[in-house]
């Protein structure tokens, strides 16, 4: 994620310096853009909070995107906190399920923690953009442009996640290999998901619930989704007003079958368990064996659909049903910042914000989401990067 951040900001003339920190230096070094004084390469341990800490001060920091798997979010988030400046992130602190009702009641929602520390934030007068990915993020900022722009009451905002994205193996013949970070997958997809509706608010059900088909723009067409944990359902009724939130992901038979088996043989577990005298956990073995999603691009063909579903009661008082998407080619993200297009469509909305918040076009304190913000300066500023969104009207 952390080259593809780089490859897009190295277009834009906001900011005097980036630094790219990971574990492995030389990783961080292989991220850079080539011959662009403004860009370094830094070690830091994401979990290390004082080192993080360090890095900020070191390089004269002004704001920190964390763009690492969110096991790590609450260290990164908690030393921005401490050094004083402005933080971002593409995914929240995790969730637990409620220990005795998993798949009624929610437990530890997902950015619990991080809005717990909202008043320190905002006591500070410093800001804490949580969310700011594609999805969430995106979707969050499409959420907000329809109930300022679109509609006079919202009956559902139902997040919808589609691709026709196709990975080969060397053989040429399609292949299981997640354009994401398995880790990430498996945790949001096997947690109860959340739902969010007026006067119930927020309660959960069971994994891969309420399967439906959507069409998708684009030619990519029908896919069936289902109900997934994510952000923007915790997110999107804090800030903006409608009588159900949900998220639904276009996951496929094949992805789910793997995910259950995945499940049922306990290698979807974080806690370590003893193989040979050592400790390792199921989950990260499962990482280790798929290949790393960033490396896919060659491979992959297609293209990926982020996009918010909203119904209701339009400007002119009449029923409206919308999509607002926002469609990449892998094609096309591979020849113009050789990034295959899911982790290019999660980069570029930070960067964006970025942009947004270094020209005071956007500012705020505490700890807040993307649809606090006004969508259109965000939705014109994407525009201006080469990569538009769209309406669909039902």
């Amino acid at each position: 994620m952390g080259s593809a951040v780089a490859a897009i900001a190295a277009r834009r003339e906001f900011f005097e310096a980036m630094v790219v920190a990971d574990y492995d230096p030389a990783r961080a070094a292989r991220a850079l853009p080539a011959a662009d004084p403004r860009f370094a390469a830094a070690a830091v341990d994401a979990s290390d909070q004082a080192a993080i800490e360090a890095l900020i001060a070191e390089h004269r920091i002004t704001h920190v995107l964390n763009a690492v798997d969110p096991r790590f979010v609450l260290p990164i988030f908690a030393a921005a906190q401490s050094a004083g400046v402005d933080y971002l992130d593409m995914a929240m602190s995790l969730s637990a399920p409620h220990p005795t009702e998993p798949y009624r009641q929610v437990g530890t929602a997902l950015g619990e923690a991080q809005f717990a520390a909202e008043p320190a934030w905002k006591d500070a007068g410093r800001l804490a953009l949580v969310g700011m990915g594609v999805e969430p993020g995106l979707s969050d900022v499409f959420a907000r442009y329809a109930a300022d722009h679109l509609f006079s009451e919202i009956d559902e905002i139902g997040i919808r996640d589609g691709a026709n994205l196709v990975v080969t193996g060397d053989d040429g013949e399609p292949i299981f290999a997640p354009s994401f970070s398995i880790w990430t997958t498996i945790e949001e997809c096997l947690n109860p998901p959340v739902v969010y509706e007026a006067g119930r608010g927020w309660f959960t059900t069971e994994p891969f619930s309420e399967p439906e088909i959507f069409d998708f723009p684009a030619d990519i067409g029908p896919v069936e989704c289902v109900n997934v944990e994510h952000e923007e359902v915790l997110l999107i009724p804090r800030w903006v007003g409608a009588k159900r939130v949900t998220f639904k992901y276009g996951l496929g038979a094949e992805f789910i079958g793997v995910l259950k088996t995945l499940h049922q043989l306990g290698l979807d577990r974080t806690t370590p368990v003893r193989v040979g005298g050592v400790e390792v956990s199921p989950r990260d073995v499962v990482a280790a064996c798929l290949p790393d999603p960033a490396t896919l691009g060659d491979r992959m063909s297609g293209k990926t659909c982020a996009g918010t579903w909203v119904t209701g009661t339009g400007v002119d008082g009449r029923p409206r049903e919308v999509y607002l998407h926002h469609v990449v080619d892998n094609a096309w993200t591979m020849a113009e910042y050789g990034a295959q297009a899911v982790v290019w469509q999660t980069a570029v909305n930070p960067v964006v914000a970025l942009e947004l918040l270094a020209s005071g076009v956007w500012s705020g304190t505490g700890v807040l989401g993307p649809e606090a913000f006004d969508a259109v300066p965000f939705l014109d500023l994407l525009t201006a990067y080469g990569s538009p969104w769209g309406i669909r009207e039902a």
